[in-house]
């Protein structure tokens, strides 16, 4: 009888980052002027790559995918962040709340691999010199670039599916800014202990692999650099694999610090913090962190913006 009456929850209450009235028009103009930056610095960039053939190399190929899947990063959270910002209600329905959910650790987990795969980028670039142009070809960087997508798309289903065994019947708030999965598996009725310890084994599997991976890249890089004997040879080399090693940072560190600790707590407001930079901020300082000190990309900007003008008149 008890299990007859138990109503059961379809819709979810997201709280957001503050339940202060007063802090929810300044954080909806803050995080639409982000949204926009974001949406115009990477999608921006993956058209300026494709648009300029002098930046048609893998380097910059791989680069234009990652931007492309910053972008559908933010778009997967910041949007429903800011029409919840302005909906006194705040609701989400289940199936809004695994589509989100999808679509963010799809972005998540190709991005995870595109990194990889830059990482392998610059370790035959500085590594193997002669035989780059044979090893980097485009067969492979499509194939690379491919398989990227492909995991993506296909992680986050395994969890997506999972949810379908739970049911929902207690408290219907997530203390959260957007439908992250853990939460929703302190409200579940049906034990989540399998969904939990699933999400834990994929995400620490993934991001080991894919973090070790790119630290043993590195690691034969740096050897590769310091064996070089010009100073200038070393400089650019440095400065090539500098703007990657730092998203590289920002990324994982992030990534570990909300989903590989034991006993975390995804009420905690350190969490919120933590999943807040990993899916409005690092996509936001991607595209800089790339593109600012990269002369091949701020000469093709240039080349555009001296064109357009003209191209106007």
């Amino acid at each position: 009888m008890m299990e007859a009456n138990t109503m059961l929850v379809t819709e979810f209450v997201l709280t957001g980052l503050t339940e202060r009235p007063g802090l929810q028009a300044p954080l909806f103009l803050v995080f639409l002027l982000t949204y926009l930056t974001t949406m115009v610095g990477n999608l921006g960039l993956a058209a300026l790559i494709w648009k300029d053939p002098r930046l048609h190399s893998p380097m910059y190929l791989f680069l234009s995918s990652l931007a492309f899947a910053d972008a559908c990063s933010s778009s997967s959270v910041t949007p429903r962040m800011l029409v919840n910002i302005l909906d006194n209600r705040q609701m989400i329905s289940l199936f809004e709340c695994m589509a989100q959910y999808y679509f963010f650790g799809s972005s998540a987990t190709t991005e995870c691999f595109l990194l990889v795969v830059m990482a392998y980028d610059r370790y035959v670039a500085i590594c193997n010199p002669l035989l780059y142009p044979v090893v980097m070809s485009s067969r492979l960087c499509a194939l690379l670039i491919s398989m990227s997508y492909v995991i993506g798309f296909l992680h986050p289903i395994v969890h997506v599916g999972l949810l379908f065994r739970l049911t929902f019947c207690r408290s219907n708030v997530i203390h959260y800014f957007y439908c992250e999965i853990l939460p929703l598996y302190s409200m579940s009725c049906t034990d989540p202990s399998i969904n939990a310890l699933v999400v834990f084994i994929f995400a620490a599997a993934i991001q080991a692999f894919t973090f070790m991976t790119i630290i043993e890249s590195y690691m034969r890089v740096l050897f590769a650099i310091l064996k070089k004997k010009s100073a200038k040879g070393r400089s650019k080399a440095f400065s090539t694999c500098s703007a990657h090693l730092l998203s590289v940072s920002l990324f994982y560190g992030t990534i570990f610090l909300m989903y590989v600790r034991p006993g975390s707590d995804p009420h905690q407001y350190q969490d919120k913090m933590y999943s807040l930079f990993s899916t409005i901020i690092i996509p936001l300082l991607n595209p800089f962190i790339y593109s600012l000190r990269n002369k091949e990309v701020l000469g093709a900007l240039r080349k555009v913006l001296i064109i357009f003008p003209l191209v106007k008149d």
